[in-house]
């Protein structure tokens, strides 16, 4: 009987695109709980202003945040491609993030995604973890959903 062997190389991840200004990230499917359209947003007074407020889904209140804001990028413009991505997130639970768009779901394998190693000040630089590269040589940049969602101290 022949031996099954196990080629971590091709191991794959898949990656919803989304697309936040003129660029494209990519997020992991593995937390994407939920896509919904946009909705009314209910204000938490006293919160860092990335943190837009929270929504009611299905009965469950959850905290909708604004990554443009929490990168430095310009304010959200909703469209009705704007939509909310509910993360599932071990630590901080359920979380929507606003993006301007989801495009597609690509599926990577180990070759494909570049680990990016580099020491930066600029804190939005760290929300990206690797870079994709994809059939017809388009780049993504991966987000590390933790370092996201993580709350960050208030200057």
């Amino acid at each position: 009987m022949e031996e099954l062997k196990v080629d971590l190389q091709n191991e794959t991840t898949q990656f919803i695109i989304v697309r936040l200004g003129g660029e494209q990230y990519g997020i992991d499917i593995k937390y994407v709980d939920n896509i919904v359209r946009m909705q009314h947003i209910t204000r938490v007074p006293k919160v860092q202003p990335y943190l837009r407020g929270v929504i009611n889904l299905r009965g469950e209140v959850i905290p909708v945040m604004s990554i443009r804001v929490k990168m430095d990028l310009p304010a959200d413009e909703y469209t009705k491609s704007t939509r909310i991505i509910i993360l599932k997130l071990e630590q901080q639970g359920n979380i929507g993030i606003i993006v301007d768009e989801v495009k597609e779901v690509v599926t990577l394998d180990n070759s494909q995604i570049e680990k990016v190693a580099y020491e930066s000040k600029e804190e939005k630089d760290n929300f990206i973890f690797a870079i994709g590269k994809y059939a017809d040589g388009g780049l993504i940049s991966l987000l590390d959903l933790n370092a996201v969602v993580l709350e960050k101290e208030s200057v």
